[in-house]
């Protein structure tokens, strides 16, 4: 049984930070591809930053450089590292774990980036 749980969204001004977590249980985070994906109010879910479990990580143009993921294998928990926030990073953010035969989703945490 899969569980992801996210947390640390919220309402922040532009420029400013926030860090989401993903805490994974039914499943071991350092041994499968994970991602963050957003969906902003009108339009498709899509992925901002991705880790795979050799360690390699991908980012969407977007956020290069302001976003970074994050694995904690001892708590079996991802994070992403939001930095100088934009409006446009607003959306519901979601963590991903894909196994070799499933994709498994978090519930989504809202960010919501204020000018």
């Amino acid at each position: 049984q899969v569980q992801l749980v996210e947390s640390g969204g919220g309402l922040v001004q532009a420029g400013g930070s926030l860090r989401l977590s993903c805490a994974a249980s039914g499943i071991i985070v350092g041994f499968n591809d994970m991602g963050w994906y957003r969906q902003a109010p009108g339009k498709e879910r899509d992925l901002v930053a991705s880790r795979g479990s050799t360690g390699n990580t991908m980012y969407a143009d977007s956020v290069k450089g302001r976003f970074t993921i994050v694995r904690d294998n001892g708590e079996n928990t991802m994070y992403l590292q939001m930095n100088n926030l934009k409006p446009e990073d607003t959306g519901v953010y979601y963590c991903n774990f894909q196994t070799m035969s499933s994709n498994y989703w978090g519930r989504g945490t809202q960010v919501t980036v204020s000018s």
